[in-house]
């Protein structure tokens, strides 16, 4: 497959993962009616996951790269507010918006820290299997997608490890060999540097073979939502279940926590590998989550 495709194929898992986990914050929503095969009634609206993945994909399909300056610029005019955007990020994106330079911004945040926050993670899938086969230029691009908004370490290496990921299971695809799960997540290992993201994920290969509740439990669901919080949980599932789509976006749900992010990044590392259809997105899940912008399909 060209990396167009696959890159793709992973906004899709992406956009579905986020919108059927969004609606896991709506009252009423039960995790028992989906694990029956019986989803929420839609349609399902995305989140500012599949927004700022969107513009991400725009960039790379429009010019092969990512380009810090106009990334920042797309982020902060095409962001809407209800989408569900963390309060930090609105401060930055308007501050962009308002003529500002997003590395004084993004620096700025948190008392000049930046943001260690799962943003930069959860809209990088796409990049990634864009680069499937070349994870090392899969983690460049997404320090660059990253350091836009979140200028803390943590953050740029959660988006890394998303990335590499993607990457990995994308060339997995290409190759029709699904790498075991210990090596996806040593691969992932083999591009960052000591942080708590990567030592949650040399946890997370420890936990391989355990339950959702317990890899949950020991690895985080994104409840705080930080980098370190989310990113070893969901490349634990995504190994786990990278053949099986519609499993890897429950065992989201089940984790609970910021289930639309958890699912945002896990489905599009799995729709890498898996694309659409049998043990990949459910064609009627795709079909209830909200069209996706007219510029991202009209490109």
């Amino acid at each position: 497959m060209i990396a167009v495709d696959l890159c793709r194929d992973s906004l899709d898992g992406l956009s579905v993962g986020d919108a059927l986990g969004a609606q896991f914050f709506v009252p009423g929503t039960s995790y028992t009616e989906l694990a029956a095969g019986r989803p929420p009634r839609g349609p399902w609206p995305w989140t500012d996951d599949t927004e700022m993945a969107c513009s991400i994909v725009s960039e790379l399909q429009a010019r092969g790269d990512i380009d810090p300056d106009r990334l920042a610029a797309a982020f902060a005019q095409r962001y809407e507010p209800y989408r569900g955007y963390g309060g930090g990020a609105v401060v930055i994106l308007h501050q962009i918006r308002d003529g500002a330079d997003w590395r004084q911004a993004a620096r700025a945040a948190f008392d000049g820290q930046g943001s260690m926050g799962n943003g930069a993670a959860m809209r990088v899938a796409p990049l990634g299997a864009y680069y499937a086969g070349d994870s090392r230029a899969a983690a460049l691009r997404a320090m660059r997608s990253a350091e836009v908004t979140h200028a803390h370490a943590e953050a740029v290496l959660g988006a890394v490890a998303v990335s590499v990921a993607a990457a990995e299971a994308g060339h997995a695809r290409r190759t029709d060999r699904r790498p075991e799960p210990e090596a996806l997540l040593q691969a992932v290992l083999a591009h960052l540097v000591d942080s708590h993201v990567s030592a949650g994920i040399r946890r997370a290969i420890t936990l391989l073979g355990t339950s959702v509740a317990e890899a949950a439990y020991e690895l985080g669901n994104g409840a705080r939502v930080l980098a370190q919080d989310t990113v070893p949980f969901t490349l634990w599932a995504a190994a786990t279940f990278l053949h099986d789509y519609p499993a890897a976006v429950l065992a989201c749900i089940e984790a609970g926590g910021d289930v639309d992010t958890t699912a945002s990044i896990v489905g599009g590392i799995v729709a890498a590998f898996t694309g659409a259809g049998p043990g990949g997105i459910p064609l009627p899940w795709l079909t209830t989550r909200e069209p996706l912008p007219s510029w991202i399909t009209a490109s």
